[in-house]
């Protein structure tokens, strides 16, 4: 294992690649109780048409989420993630729009609980029954989701912004698309995505880096596979079809949510600077001490659920602006006026307000094994280490975050999906 020291930050951090193409992270963190192990692939909701040195390949939408479900179940009857609780481990997953992880936490007995970890994510099993079942549960699980108002607000926005990208759907695919997903679907597309040379393994906590990677070597197969290709459709337009989406919902007040396109860099390095820098912007432009958000909110237009995020997934940048207002339209108006003001200029007071907040949110997020270890991950399969953040984040210039607002955020690239109570059902 090579170690690289982090000595801003205080952190070391040891890295490898396996002959099977595995690439392992292990943050030590010598003196704590607690340790944790996140073993991802890079395939998500999203990585539905791919290829794996032959033709391409079609599945339908939610089977990178319906494969999260069954990979729990083992030959032998039983569930992965009892054993792992029984085991003292609190395990789960989750499966976005360009990646798959499956983690656990544990006090004691880390290595015993990373073997199975190993062993299970790495050993298939599927039944025809089994997958019958899964699809009643999963379909139930859509219908839920289906309606709430978070989601519909969100998939409203993704319909307007993308006409072509996979993201525009549910990662957990609808009830018709999962009706056709059989024992070959899965079997097939782990064999595609699950390959070493496609995973990673990011630990962090009291451990020896050489142990967790003679276990990987030890419980995993040992040929690499081919990195598969994944087929996203075709080029976006440069600005959205349409700007604005509504859709009535049982809901209180008016939800919203307001977006833009952002087009990642390629390079690892140049693309981590993007997401640092867009993070910032955003940051300075609406974070709760710019003079959108509290002008807004003293004026009652915006209250504390309010929020914003970058989004990177599946080749995918994704501005998004949210929150409940009575007046969206307004919202939205003020904002395009804030994204004209910053771009013409960043105050130098706004700016260091802003990188310390950023510094300081990212120092704290050290603390939380599960964002270390996701994070670790996201920069291996965006070709980044994610602890050189702290280093780019202290070289970033104002003049860098007013151009990513002004070319990213203008007027005619940003789209607003609303939620609107609907008086027929609230009045029931």
């Amino acid at each position: 294992m090579t170690s690289r020291k982090f000595d801003k930050i205080g952190e070391t951090l040891y890295t490898d690649v396996l002959p099977n193409g595995l690439r392992i992270c292990v943050n030590s963190r010598p003196g704590f109780e607690a340790s944790y192990a996140a073993f991802a692939t890079n395939y998500g909701g999203a990585d539905r048409r791919f290829r794996s040195g032959g033709e391409w390949t079609d599945t339908p939408a939610g089977v990178a989420h319906f494969l999260e479900h069954k990979m729990f179940d083992m030959p032998d009857g039983d569930n992965a993630l009892d054993v792992l609780s029984a085991n003292g481990a609190d395990p789960n997953a989750f499966t976005s729009a360009g990646m798959t992880c499956y983690y656990f936490e544990s006090t004691r007995d880390f290595y015993e609980n990373l073997r199975l970890l190993l062993r299970f994510v790495s050993t298939p099993y599927f039944t025809p029954e089994s997958v019958e079942k899964e699809q009643g549960i999963i379909g139930q699980e859509i219908g839920m989701t289906e309606d709430s108002p978070d989601f519909a607000v969100y998939i409203g926005l993704m319909k307007l912004l993308y006409k072509n990208h996979p993201i525009r759907d549910a990662v957990a695919g609808t009830v018709e698309s999962i009706s056709e997903i059989n024992t070959d679907t899965l079997y097939s597309c782990h064999k595609v995505f699950y390959n070493p040379s496609n995973m990673t393994l990011c630990c962090a906590g009291d451990i020896d880096p050489d142990k967790v990677r003679a276990i990987a070597e030890e419980v995993l197969p040992r040929q690499p596979g081919n990195v598969p290709e994944t087929d996203f459709g075709p080029k976006e337009p440069e600005a959205p079809d349409s700007r604005y989406a509504e859709i009535p919902m049982a809901v209180s007040a008016p939800q919203f949510l307001i977006g833009a396109r952002v087009t990642p860099e390629a390079d690892g390095e140049k693309f981590l600077r993007q997401k640092l820098v867009g993070s910032l912007a955003l940051r300075i432009l609406c974070g709760p001490s710019s003079p959108f958000y509290t002008g807004l909110y003293a004026q009652g237009l915006l209250n504390r659920d309010f929020d914003y995020e970058l989004d990177w997934s599946a080749g995918t940048g994704t501005v998004m602006i949210g929150g409940e207002s009575t007046e969206p339209k307004e919202v939205l108006e003020r904002l395009s006026k804030a994204v004209e003001s910053v771009s013409g200029g960043i105050s130098p007071e706004a700016f260091d307000m802003a990188r310390r907040a950023s510094l300081g949110a990212r120092l704290r997020g050290l603390e939380d094994f599960d964002n270390v270890c996701v994070s670790l991950a996201e920069g291996v399969f965006g070709g980044y280490c994610a602890f050189d953040a702290f280093e780019v984040l202290e070289s970033i210039s104002p003049d860098e975050c007013a151009d990513f607002i002004a070319r990213h955020m203008a007027p005619d690239k940003l789209a607003m999906s609303v939620i609107l109570p609907d008086k027929e059902q609230t009045d029931d």
